[in-house]
């Protein structure tokens, strides 16, 4: 499905002044929807080129949490004629918020269609239907008519140009919403209503009475522990009561976080008091600061398991220059590598806020290693090509192992003694796989070899790891000017 940019781009011819525009006011729209009870559709004209093309085209869609939708079909790209929809041109035409006189029947639902012109300075760029299920009854209650109430007032803002405002930058991803707690305050700043989870949220800041008839940003003020969280609170609510947008500020209480924003209310230029929206986040919070206590232990693992890696290396360094076995000192120089590898890994997760590993900073560090231990000596050089790019941690510590394998495997098998020669290690990365080619420009295989029957413990360990660890595949071919490469796909996404 295409976005609300690439619908703007391919049929209109919007200035991108007007697409912002645009894109805020859809930003917004949610709280419309769940105060209104219904859906809300932003419409475009189509035809700025073409005189007679007078079709508007829907450009996106949002349906209320409060209420029954009235379209449980995708309307995003439908084009109407203002035959189909002729309130939509004449709220372009009449600069005003438009309503038909009867419902129509839509996919066997009642619903009732108004218009909204979103006014940018003195045009109107687009237009909203919000359309209304009539099929469910509702009893009016407080709170409907003052969700209803506040939406009109919000709604004849859209129309005058006043809302939504580019500065500051609302947050609304993550600010409350209606059905988290919502307060309506007059001019003067005092509480007319209150929903009823934005009253348990004052009762969790050790607020026991009502809220109506009280004036809010001073009791806020009273609730909060923080002096500065205190004075910032109080005085977003009365910037928004002077009708100024504020973004949204956390605040703590008696043990308890909330989330505050205020909404200026101010329809044809007249002040109409504030919309307060409060979030009660305390379990949220909770969660969040066990998970952050879990990163750092996760962490501090990490960073003692590459101690103790290290730790176990350099045991078997000391014991490797003790030993004048020449085959058992190689065999424990390679046990060397191996673990040291593995603890780049974990070094690298220590690290690492997300549980995953920049591979391409773990193998630049593996390769000078590497040279430093093959028996090829210093004639052969180790580069890489590319990037490997960041993978899971799952994935990282195999992945390592092998690529590690390979390229000591030709360090040690692919030249003669005292030959030079290069190797490449080259990586390459899609959407689904992770490539790489290590090759050399050796002697060569022998004619013999295979891969399922090498019995040289790196290779062993290789193919195990391939198989049963990343889930990918392994081939080792030779080249067609000179020398061996290995050609290794890995899957970046897979179920164990």
């Amino acid at each position: 499905m295409s976005t609300l940019s690439d619908l703007l781009a391919e049929h209109t011819g919007l200035p991108g002044t007007v697409a912002d525009h645009l894109q805020l006011v859809v930003a917004e729209w949610q709280l419309l929807s769940d105060l209104s009870f219904a859906d809300f559709l932003l419409w475009v004209p189509v035809g700025q080129d073409d005189p007679g093309d007078n079709r508007f085209l829907c450009v996106a869609q949002a349906r209320p949490t409060t209420a029954p939708t009235a379209h449980s079909e995708d309307l995003v790209g439908t084009a109407v004629t203002p035959h189909d929809h002729p309130q939509l041109q004449r709220a372009v035409r009449e600069k005003r918020i438009c309503r038909e006189e009867d419902p129509r029947w839509h996919m066997g639902v009642p619903v009732r269609r108004e218009t909204i012109p979103v006014r940018l300075d003195d045009s109107v760029v687009a237009v909203l239907s919000r359309d209304t299920n009539l099929a469910v009854p509702r009893v009016p209650s407080p709170l409907e008519i003052s969700y209803l109430g506040s939406a009109a007032d919000l709604c004849q803002m859209i129309a005058d140009g006043s809302f939504p405002t580019a500065e500051p930058s609302p947050d609304v991803h993550t600010s409350p919403r209606v059905g988290d707690g919502l307060i309506r305050l007059d001019s003067a700043g005092t509480v007319v209503f209150a929903s009823p989870n934005a009253l348990s949220a004052y009762h969790r800041m050790g607020h026991a009475a009502d809220l109506v008839g009280g004036p809010l940003a001073s009791l806020t003020r009273s609730l909060l522990s923080d002096p500065f969280d205190a004075d910032e609170v109080s005085q977003r609510i009365c910037q928004a009561l002077d009708g100024q947008p504020g973004m949204r500020i956390e605040a703590e209480a008696k043990g308890a976080t909330v989330l505050f924003r205020a909404l200026p209310l101010q329809p044809r230029g007249q002040d109409a008091g504030a919309l307060v929206l409060v979030r009660d986040v305390t379990e949220v919070k909770r969660r969040d600061r066990a998970l952050l206590s879990k990163d750092a232990t996760i962490r501090e693992i990490h960073h003692r398991v590459k101690n103790n890696l290290q730790t176990v290396a350099a045991l078997l360094r000391l014991q490797s220059r003790r030993t004048g076995n020449n085959t058992a000192r190689q065999a424990l120089d390679e046990s060397v590598r191996r673990v040291t590898s593995i603890a780049l890994v974990h070094e690298t997760l220590s690290m690492s806020v997300d549980e995953r590993v920049d591979l391409d900073d773990v193998v630049d560090r593996v390769i000078p290693m590497m040279s430093d231990l093959a028996s090829a000596g210093g004639g052969v050089t180790v580069r890489r090509q590319g990037r490997f790019g960041e993978v899971a941690a799952e994935l990282a510590t195999p992945l390592v192992m092998v690529l590690t394998e390979l390229v000591q495997n030709a360090l040690e098998h692919a030249f003669a003694e005292g030959e030079g020669g290069e190797v490449v290690v080259q990586a390459e990365r899609s959407a689904r796989w992770l490539d790489a080619v290590i090759s050399d420009d050796g002697q060569g295989l022998p004619k013999d070899f295979s891969l399922e029957h090498a019995e040289r413990l790196g290779l062993q360990i290789v193919r195990t790891l391939v198989e049963s660890e990343l889930r990918g595949s392994l081939s080792l071919r030779g080249r067609d000017q000179r020398g061996t490469e290995a050609v290794l796909r890995v899957p970046l996404k897979y179920r164990r």
